[in-house]
């Protein structure tokens, strides 16, 4: 027998203790011959449950439970397999979702009423009716059941216009205010009952440890401690105090808690990637926010996309039934995400008994659902998926949706709330959300005092960021990827230009604003406001190969030059994580973490200016900012600003000149999905000509001729000249020297984008390819149209090529095309983009 020790759980251990205390509290004790028993085991991903936090069961209403069992024992078997099934609303229409009996529909981020990724009210609110009104048709059934509508609102509900959108959670993560986190919550669930949404996809609660995810402005903090204290808050704050008066009423929505488990941790923070980590981590840092949201009753928490030792979260029955149902008494149900059941071991997008066999009791199935309700209604009839794991999960949902009150509540359209745009725009609102800027911006420099600035002088507006709300919000804003929207969509929100307008010029000052940083002839600035930073991205798209913030958009050495000229620089710097940005800081005078502080500009011009005696910035970094560009060293190595630091304005800390040593080579690709773009091809792709004698660099000597043309710029753009002299059909590809890897981006949220014209005096007809190997094997071609003189945009979803066989993780190719002798085409802007419209694009369709 050995020696038995007591395990503590770690609530924030792997921070500094001098800044953050660690939280204990008992686990049972386990033998050591035990404890390498279950080392075996979490290596291969599998948890031991009973090394888990237990807690209480919440208490249930007795009469919810009692309706519950009624209606699942009137219910179908096809309509109960409807019910664990969910589709987006691009790829089902009301008939369908009655025909179905589907459980769900959701809105991924691009997917709205209409032709946009976003809609107005009136919209959003017709098609909440339409769904509901379908699914509780009774023609052919004994009860129908109401289907529950879910979108993303991760920072405010920003796909529905004129909604307030508030700073990403790394910046609520730097106010550390739990308060303040708890008035957003309840802002952002009234407005969602305005477009007649059910049921948000919010918190998150992952624990990012390298800045290199691209969804580690979702999360709060590096601190499991911080991510623990929101928790529970923001699901009181949508959903109302469990078993209070009030709870799931008027103005709250389901909450889902995501990504169950370990989304934070993945080696190399590649998004949908594999946390490699001890059973005792994934406790005590990545489980942390989940206890206070069991213990306040969130109704629902969806699976993550991510592994945890080679084991997909959607098929780990240890983690989704061992701990997260029977230790820690979760009584809700869990959702998957967008098809993140096709990863599983032998599994695919239409077929995956496999995931609810481990504990998911609702798929995500946006643009599989009819094929998965299919396979899944056969598991069911074959045995494959027992009765009783099927009745527990649609006990589950009806569960949850009794507790909700939709059974009561009436058409969308007609709750409390609902089409009321006077509470999108309201002054309350608004004012939260600038409280939550103000309070999330951390000063990292303020040397000599440069801040608050004198709203009495001349002030010089620059970047890229400064006039562009679309840019300051980030991701999921508008739309999936954000960016690109122009601020007359945000009819109550305000840039950071104007709303520094209207402190200036009311105090006699003046602004003058130049994107680029040159100064008008006549102006002589008394400072100089930068705003800039990182381009809107989401999820995988966002992932990076280092942490050094490349330019886009704004020349940043123009912060140089304009402060070797004597002006006071200031910058406010945009980001979804902490970037090594050495070279911009030693150029400013004042330095702004600003994140990504949403649509009320006026939080920053209130910091600038210390608009009220009041204000003061007291954010605090919420994750430790890189003395390098090197991701993996800055793991490692002492950070150049830790957890915690932040000054104000009184502080008298001068930050001297830092290195400039990046520490890595910055022509490396910053970003995913890139290929061609802005006249330069992204590394790791080259274009190569491709005949039957094999392929070579394309160039003046090879069978395709390559010079320039102009698409959106100078010179941005490929021309690509089939020599008249060749006798067999030749391609122009883009190879990449090792295998590329998009298996995420085929999961049917993506597509192979490009634009393409014909330089010849007529059209050409092209034949475009994906995935073609060394081998010259290729996915069926598409045949498209070069129009002359005319720039098309190309899109082709990915899916449409995984479904045909390619093996998506192994592409040498990702693009091909050929023509015949003689053809001239220009190519342009060839990238991986978001799924636009939802509607698949597949070769010979």
């Amino acid at each position: 027998m050995g020696t038995t020790f007591k395990l503590k759980f770690m609530a924030a251990c792997m921070m500094s203790t001098a800044l953050f205390a660690c939280a204990e509290s008992d686990v049972p004790t386990k033998s050591v011959d035990a404890m390498e028993e279950t080392k075996v085991l979490w290596k291969e991903g599998v948890a031991t449950p009973d090394l888990w936090p237990a807690l209480d069961a919440l208490p249930l209403d007795q009469e919810v439970e009692q309706r519950a069992a009624e209606l699942l024992s009137k219910m179908t078997l096809e309509q109960k397999v409807g019910q664990v099934i969910q589709a987006d609303s691009d790829s089902i229409t009301p008939e369908e979702v009655k025909q179905y009996r589907l459980g769900s529909v959701l809105s991924g981020g691009s997917s709205a009423p209409g032709d946009l990724p976003h809609a107005p009210t009136q919209a959003w609110l017709e098609a909440a009716d339409a769904y509901f009104t379908a699914s509780i048709d009774p023609e052919g059934v004994e009860v129908a059941i109401p289907l529950i509508w879910g979108i993303d609102a991760v920072h405010g509900h920003a796909n529905l216009d004129g909604a307030v959108v508030f700073p990403h959670n790394i910046g609520l993560g730097a106010a550390n205010n739990p308060d303040l986190i708890e008035k957003i919550s309840e802002v952002t669930a009234k407005e969602l009952i305005v477009s007649g949404h059910d049921w948000t996809f919010a918190p998150t609660l992952a624990v990012p440890r390298d800045a290199r995810w691209g969804r580690t402005y979702e999360g709060f903090s590096q601190s499991p401690e911080i991510t623990s204290q929101y928790s529970s808050r923001i699901v009181e704050g949508l959903q109302g105090v469990y078993g209070a008066d009030g709870f799931m009423g008027p103005g709250r929505v389901i909450s889902s808690a995501k990504h169950f488990l370990g989304d934070g941790a993945t080696k190399g923070g590649i998004d949908q990637g594999d946390a490699d980590i001890t059973e005792e981590e994934l406790r005590d840092i990545d489980a942390a926010g989940y206890i206070g949201a069991v213990e306040s009753g969130v109704q629902t928490i969806m699976a993550s996309f991510s592994s945890w030792n080679g084991k997909k979260m959607h098929g780990n029955k240890s983690l989704l039934t061992g701990v997260l149902k029977e230790r820690m008494n979760f009584q809700g149900f869990i959702v998957g995400d967008w098809n993140g059941h096709g990863q599983v071991a032998g599994c695919t997008n239409t077929d995956c008994p496999q995931a609810i066999n481990a504990g998911l009791d609702m798929y995500m199935a946006p643009d599989s659902w009819k094929g998965l309700y299919e396979t899944t209604l056969a598991h069911v009839k074959s045995g494959v998926i027992s009765q009783e794991r099927l009745d527990d999960a649609v006990y589950r949902i009806l569960r949850v949706k009794l507790a909700s009150g939709i059974f009561e509540k009436g058409l969308p359209s007609e709750r409390k709330f609902a089409g009321d745009e006077s509470i999108l725009g309201s002054q309350e609102h608004r004012a939260v959300a600038r409280q939550a800027v103000r309070e999330s911006m951390v000063l990292l420099k303020n040397n000599d005092k440069t801040l608050p600035l004198d709203a009495s002088k001349t002030v010089l507006v620059i970047g890229d960021g400064a006039n562009s709300i679309s840019k300051v919000a980030g991701g999921w804003t508008l739309s999936w990827q954000g960016g690109g929207a122009s601020n007359d969509l945000f009819p109550n929100g305000i840039s950071v230009l104007d709303a520094i307008k209207n402190v200036v010029e009311p105090a006699g000052g003046k602004v003058v604003f130049s994107a680029n940083g040159d100064i008008p002839e006549g102006i002589s600035p008394d400072a100089v406001i930068a705003v800039y930073g990182e381009d809107p991205y989401a999820e995988f798209q966002g992932d990076v190969e280092h942490l050094a913030f490349v330019d886009n958009g704004f020349d940043t050495e123009t912060l140089g030059t304009l402060k070797d000229a004597g002006l006071s620089v200031v910058s406010v710097f945009l980001s979804g994580r902490t970037l090594w940005a050495n070279p911009q800081i030693n150029d400013s005078d004042a330095f702004i973490a600003a994140w990504l502080p949403g649509s009320e500009g006026s939080g920053v011009a209130d910091m600038l200016f210390r608009t009220d005696p009041s204000y003061e910035f007291t954010g605090r970094l919420p994750y430790k900012w890189p003395a390098t560009a090197d991701a993996d060293k800055a793991l490692e190595d002492k950070p150049l600003f830790d957890i915690g630091y932040g000054l104000s304005y009184a502080s008298a800390m001068a930050v001297p000149q830092l290195s400039e040593e990046a520490g890595v080579e910055l022509s490396v690709a910053g970003s995913k999905g890139e290929v061609f773009v802005k006249g330069g091809i992204v590394s790791p792709w080259s274009l190569v000509s491709v005949n039957a004698d094999g392929y070579e660099v394309a160039n003046e000597t090879t069978d395709i001729k390559v010079g320039r043309v102009d698409y959106l710029a100078q010179e941005d753009a490929l021309k690509l000249e089939w020599q008249s002299d060749l006798s067999s059909t030749t391609k122009a590809a883009f190879y990449a020297d090792t295998p590329f890897d998009l298996f995420r981006e085929s999961n049917g949220a993506m597509e192979l984008a490009f634009a393409v014209t014909s330089l010849n005096e007529d059209d050409v007809d092209l034949q475009v390819q994906l995935g073609c190997s060394r081998t010259d094997e290729c996915a069926p071609a598409l045949n498209v149209n070069a129009q002359a003189g005319v720039w098309n945009e190309v899109r082709v979803s990915l899916s449409c090529f995984a479904d045909q066989g390619v093996d998506m993780a192994q592409l040498d190719s990702i693009l091909s095309i050929s023509a015949e002798a003689g053809s001239v085409i220009g190519l342009g802007d060839v990238r991986v983009v978001a799924d636009a419209d939802g509607v698949q694009t597949c070769p010979g369709k």
